[in-house]
């Protein structure tokens, strides 16, 4: 058998400079395992011809070598290639299918129905026009259905062909496809923001309802898929929408020549539109709109181009150049939807980076405001999101970003979120709005600083962060060092765990979720004392490498000082002074760090500590040498 690839992955170029003056609608099929999503596409291929004839030839030929008659092309045969190439494509992201009918040329993102890839499910929907949601006539709506309609409503798809598949097993029963219809719509019509549900009862396999009118549902009087693609509106909302160019690259091959290089994501434009570069604000003329087949007198959404202004302007990578007339708006704070993407949960205090368009900057997600419950659409509350799993929270970013509200322009209101160790992507999210103080707040400038608080003290400003399991020996070094500090004259200050909980942090628990937001605020107090001038010596056991990451960040690079307690757990547990490792060992202790949860070991401490080798007083003196030369 020919590999599956050389018979449906055309090259994309090629393909669309052949089919160039075709309307193309982008769509999506999605619903649970073993709704027939595969099956649909190959008998979509299969009964319309819509294959070229390469690969009509290659499958006649394939289907020769596994004994069809008259080397007819073998159904099972591409459906089989097609369900294999998408499974082998499910950790990569979305099988897309290239085809065409005499009128349109199509673009289908084939994706997987298991719950675990979700996440593939979200990234085709999001650029497509139309979703198909298969249901198993014999299941009935399931809630991957429901999972799959919610996420496809909040990427802004507005029409949905609710594909009865299996018709079939149920003897083309009218009343079961009308019982099915009925269930979708009282899910749907509550919540979600659709536009148009075109229910179609259909046989994948026997080919029902797929091109034309079926005489198994006598009963059915409308489109059928195909009929309905074909006669469906394509949107032409990117084109209408204000101009928008998230900036990719800029190009300077010569001193004569200075372009900025992006693909359009809405609107139009035109030699001698005026435009306004954001964050900047900086506003300009096009001069030229420049691309390999020659310059162009209008460009629109979709199209790569490279423009030139007038004016030499500073512009870099990830800046967003807009209609000078009608700007998109800019903040670096938002209320966000988000569909949580990782196996791990989603820490709200944590840091991760956030990228939009061309545009990155570290995020910090604030406390979720309600989880959302697929079944039922409930708000529900919630500390955390785990896969698959949508919520409303505020995001708080380290910069300032051009954006658009979704709703408005998906372009400029969709982002993902990028873990900072691991570089995964463990989300998605969609901006509603910006939040009023993102506007109504700005840092007041003092004369006072840092530098003359520190000179004021004779001293460098440092944050000596202690990290290391319980009982490692964290606290009897810390203690030592600051009498050891003051001693020498310096001006100290401490901040230790068990201390902190009894004030500043009496409200947070031992849950994952709650130790983030405990270093969350530990560091931003720790960044406060460091502002004074002192040096601020703090021990926490702090076990994920995220937060010790987010708070080295708040600081110059030559202030954090980590210093690893690098104690074995066993030696941990024979001193056990509190008598916490034996709770935890009996179930008393629920999420005890190095018992029922991981402790994540630096990689680069600027001091590491071996309590096993030196004694606390050996351990203060190595500190108070690397203070002293670095």
């Amino acid at each position: 058998m020919a590999h599956v690839s050389d018979l449906i992955a055309t090259d994309i170029e090629s393909y669309l400079a052949a089919h160039e003056q075709k309307e193309l609608l982008r769509f999506i099929t999605c619903g649970s395992v073993d709704d027939g999503k595969s099956t649909l596409i190959g008998r979509m291929l299969y009964e319309s011809h819509m294959l070229f004839d390469d690969h009509l030839a290659a499958l006649e030929a394939d289907s020769k070598k596994v004994g069809t008659q008259d080397g007819e092309i073998d159904f099972a045969l591409l459906v089989d290639g097609l369900a294999a190439e998408r499974e082998q494509g499910i950790t990569i992201d979305v099988a897309y299918r290239f085809f065409s009918t005499e009128k349109r040329k199509y673009i289908v993102a084939d994706t997987p129905g298991h719950e675990e890839y979700t996440r593939n499910m979200a990234t085709g929907a999001s650029t497509a026009d139309v979703a198909i949601i298969l249901v198993d006539a014999s299941q009935g709506v399931l809630t991957q259905t429901r999972r799959h309609s919610f996420i496809v409503s909040m990427v802004g798809v507005k029409r949905i062909i609710l594909a009865v598949n299996k018709l079939d097993l149920v003897d083309y029963s009218e009343d079961v496809f009308n019982k099915i219809v009925s269930d979708y719509h009282n899910f749907a019509d509550e919540a979600l923001q659709l536009d148009e549900i075109t229910a179609i009862p259909i046989s994948a396999l026997k080919g029902d309802n797929i091109v034309g009118p079926s005489e198994n549902t006598p009963w059915y009087n409308g489109q059928s898929i195909i009929e309905y693609l074909e006669s469906v509106e394509v949107s032409s909302s990117a084109q209408s929408r204000p101009f928008r160019m998230p900036v990719q690259w800029v190009n300077r091959p010569s001193r004569e020549f200075r372009g900025f290089t992006g693909l359009i994501g809405s609107g139009i434009v035109s030699p001698g539109d005026r435009i306004r570069v954001l964050p900047s604000g900086t506003e300009s003329v096009v001069e030229r709109i420049v691309t390999w087949e020659g310059d162009l007198e209008m460009a629109g959404a979709g199209r790569s181009i490279t423009l030139t202004l007038s004016d030499e302007i500073d512009i870099s990578r990830g800046d967003i150049i807009t209609a000078a007339d009608n700007p998109c708006s800019s903040a670096d704070q938002f209320q966000s939807r988000i569909l949580w993407m990782d196996e791990s949960a989603m820490m709200p205090g944590r840091q991760y980076l956030f990228k939009s368009s061309t545009q990155t900057t570290s995020m910090t997600l604030g406390q979720l405001k309600h989880r959302i419950d697929v079944n039922t659409l409930e708000e529900l509350p919630a500390k955390v999101l785990d896969m698959n799993e949508i919520g409303v929270c505020n995001i708080s970013l380290s910069s300032r970003i051009a954006f658009d509200p979704y709703d408005e322009d998906p372009t400029m209101g969709g982002f993902i979120i990028v873990d900072r160790i691991t570089n995964n992507t463990v989300g998605m999210g969609l901006i509603d709005f910006e939040l009023r103080r993102a506007d109504n707040i700005h840092w007041q400038s003092m004369d006072v600083t840092k530098k003359s608080r520190a000179e004021q003290k004779s001293q460098k400003p440092r944050l000596v962060w202690f990290t290391g399991l319980s009982g490692s020996g964290k606290s009897s070094i810390a203690n030592i060092l600051e009498k050891k500090l003051q001693a020498m004259g310096r001006h100290t200050i401490s901040l230790d765990g068990d201390n902190v909980r009894h004030g500043l942090n009496r409200d947070l628990g031992f849950t994952k979720a709650d130790r983030v937001e405990n270093i969350r605020r530990i560091g931003e107090t720790s960044k406060l004392m460091v502002e004074a001038g002192l040096i601020c010596i703090t021990s926490f056991i702090s076990p994920f490498e995220s937060e010790r990451l987010m708070v080295r960040n708040l600081v110059d690079s030559d202030e954090f000082v980590e210093v690893f307690v690098d104690t074995p757990l066993e030696v941990c547990e024979q001193r056990d002074v509190k008598g916490l490792y034996a709770k935890a060992r009996a179930g008393e202790l629920p999420n005890f760090t190095g018992i029922s949860s991981p402790y994540e070991s630096p990689n680069n401490p600027e001091i590491r500590i071996d309590t096993t080798q030196i004694s606390a007083e050996q351990a203060a003196d190595q500190i108070i040498d690397y203070l002293s030369k670095a």
